[in-house]
């Protein structure tokens, strides 16, 4: 199942059997609207806490796709799942409403790739039937914690990124008709020195692009095997970077379409999210909702997702400490030749 340095192939081929898609206001205004599953009005969701509301987001994700799947939370063997919230605990709150054996993890932006590579990776050696991955964020909850409260209506610079407000969940099961997960590649951590907290595009492009090209090494293919490579949350000012980070390392990117869900989910137009979005739901929602709805329909047969995260947090930040940042890469493919 190890493939070259740092990657897996999945030869038992877990199948995506269903998703959860719940997203904020703000989202359900953008152009990918119609592929999620649950639209909020209210961003606060009826609670009485932004990191209330954000749970509850997660909690209706993860039980849309158990019911989805046609399944019951008793027959999950594992949920797999994590936020940005300190410790994680929008989703250990979420585990203790869901009841179910639980692994908390946090890759911070890259959470819904690194949840659903350990999630195929236990289904696929037979070390559980039934799997749910997950990953969530709250706009008002990471400001607060990462940044201002949103009340103080602080000024951000062009490089900054509007987190977006949802979760995204996904059952792995180990019998299906696909989608399929068919190889991950577990990224290293790549540290350019950046110590920006607004302009997080810049520090994350280095780390997925030194994942995509592991991830074509471990496999021995090109960018042209997958008819589309996506990255998580690079945004206009990483997604421009990457690109030209392909060229300098000789990745012929061009040969399939190249994408980035941070410049998918909002309209730029129309909404001022600056350089575009971010946030563990910001894959999450793009990659379970409109792109395994591309591939449902057809129009995609096999793609890359390389979910990006800054691992930095506010104490780091304030002792000056530069920006670790790490890419995770899960192949979905269709089974349709």
């Amino acid at each position: 199942m190890l493939k070259g340095y740092q990657s897996w192939l999945f030869e038992n081929r877990p199948s995506i059997a269903a998703v959860g898609t719940v997203v904020g206001p703000f989202e359900g205004r953008g152009p990918l609207a119609d592929d999620f599953d649950i639209i909020h009005g209210d961003s606060r969701l009826g609670q009485d806490s932004w990191e209330k509301a954000e749970r509850t987001l997660l909690e209706e994700a993860a039980k849309l796709a158990i019911e989805n799947a046609g399944l019951t939370k008793e027959q999950i063997n594992f949920f797999i799942g994590g936020d940005l919230i300190n410790q994680i605990t929008t989703t250990s709150f979420a585990a203790r409403t869901l009841a179910m054996p639980y692994i908390g993890v946090f890759g911070a932006c890259s959470t819904s790739m690194e949840s659903l590579a350990l999630a195929a990776n236990l289904v696929n050696s037979r070390s559980a039937k039934y799997t749910l991955a997950s990953a969530c964020s709250h706009n008002s909850t990471a400001e607060k914690q990462f940044r201002y409260p949103t009340e103080y209506g602080s000024q951000k610079p062009p490089t900054a990124q509007y987190t977006v407000t949802g979760a995204g969940a996904c059952v792995v099961s180990h019998k299906g008709d696909g989608p399929f997960v068919t190889k991950a590649t577990i990224g290293r951590i790549v540290d350019m020195g950046l110590t920006d907290p607004f302009n997080m595009g810049a520090a994350m492009a280095p780390a997925a692009v030194d994942t995509i090209e592991a991830h074509l090494r471990d496999f021995q293919i090109e960018p042209g095997h997958y008819d589309l490579i996506v990255t998580g949350d690079l945004s206009k000012v990483g997604y421009e970077i990457a690109r030209e980070l392909f060229r300098k390392h000789n990745i012929p990117i061009q040969q399939t379409e190249y994408k980035d869900c941070g410049m998918m989910i909002y309209d730029y137009k129309n909404q001022m999210v600056q350089a575009g979005a971010s946030g563990c739901a910001c894959s999450a929602v793009v990659t379970y909702g409109h792109l395994l709805r591309r591939m449902r329909k057809g129009e995609l047969k096999r793609m890359l997702v390389v979910a990006t995260g800054a691992l930095l947090s506010p104490i780091s930040y304030q002792q000056g400490e530069s920006i670790p940042c790490i890419a995770h890469a899960v192949a979905i493919e269709s089974g349709v030749e």
